[in-house]
């Protein structure tokens, strides 16, 4: 088993893309991480069920990674470029996970809430997202409309609808108000987020406490999906702001993402000079580009070999 390279050490306990490189610059595989050091600790660790990676980590000399806002931006960064590019030792163009969005429609008579697979909005109509995973999303709908029964607050036509409106409260309260709250926490204003997930953990806290396992299991499952689709994430936007280049640099080495039709396409560095280094981004960019390009000059000062 080879000895951990010194790189390992100088990745971050963070969510992030990382990618192998060999002697000759050529790119191996690009993968994600919940963590970046455990994961990418791990190939220099006893592979298991990977053992065709082995031959891989032979050829490894050189450890690149961006660290990511969350991990639902990681596995939307992993999923552009892997879209784009296919290294050798990748086998799954773009990842799993089934891009979805998530639609609002307050309409008093016939409100809806739920997922959607064109992000499209309307008069009284909103679209959140993209989000990668469906059943996350689905999820986090589900234990959205909990708190905010969207669905149950137009008109109930059997006995059944109004009293499935009554058990959730979606009579006494205005579909306006409602979808209002939802579109909040999907905005990811700070203190809906909080009140949505106290809310939820209630809920779940009181349905373990009356041991009602499995009820509990589900809105743990409800709270992490909420969790997923407020992180931030900027690496897939649903609007097109234009084609544009993003460059941060970092002691003598430059990070360029390219972003194309409002997602990160292309993500390059190269060791190079320049008098007075900075970084070319809109402002929302900078902290993430900061970051990544002192991140790359600590990786370009430690070959794996």
């Amino acid at each position: 088993m080879p000895a951990r390279p010194d790189a390992v050490a100088a990745l971050p306990v963070a969510p992030g893309v990382y990618r192998f490189r060999d002697a000759g610059g050529r790119v191996l595989y690009v993968g994600r991480a919940v963590e970046l050091r455990r994961r990418v600790s791990s190939y220099w660790g006893d592979l298991r069920d990977r053992r065709h990676l082995r031959r891989m980590v032979a050829r490894v000399a050189a450890i690149e990674a961006l660290v990511c806002d969350s991990a639902h931006e990681a596995a939307w960064a992993e999923r552009n470029l892997l879209e784009r590019s296919m290294p050798p030792w990748n086998r799954v163009v773009g990842g799993l996970e089934v891009p979805v969005s998530i639609r609002v429609d307050a309409s008093p008579e016939a409100p809806r809430f739920g997922l959607t697979s064109a992000h499209r909005t309307a008069p009284g109509v909103r679209c959140f997202g993209p989000y990668l995973g469906a059943r996350k999303a689905e999820l986090a709908v589900s234990g959205l409309e909990r708190l905010y029964p969207i669905g149950h607050a137009g008109p109930a036509r059997t006995a059944g609808e109004r009293e499935l409106a009554r058990v959730r409260g979606g009579q006494a309260t205005p579909v306006a108000q409602l979808a209002s709250a939802v579109g909040s926490v999907l905005d990811r204003e700070p203190t809906a987020v909080a009140a949505a997930l106290a809310a939820l953990t209630a809920r779940r806290d009181a349905a373990a406490g009356a041991q009602a396992y499995e009820a509990a299991a589900r809105l743990q499952a409800e709270i992490e999906a909420v969790e997923w689709v407020v992180a931030p994430q900027r690496v897939t936007v649903p609007v097109d702001d234009g084609d544009q280049d993003v460059t941060a640099w970092g002691d003598d080495v430059l990070v360029r993402l390219r972003i194309r039709d409002g997602r990160l396409r292309a993500w390059d560095q190269e060791v190079c000079s320049r008098p007075a280094p900075g970084t070319r981004a809109p402002a929302g960019w900078v902290p993430f580009l900061r970051r990544n390009a002192e991140l790359a000059a600590r990786l370009a000062a430690l070959p794996v070999r």
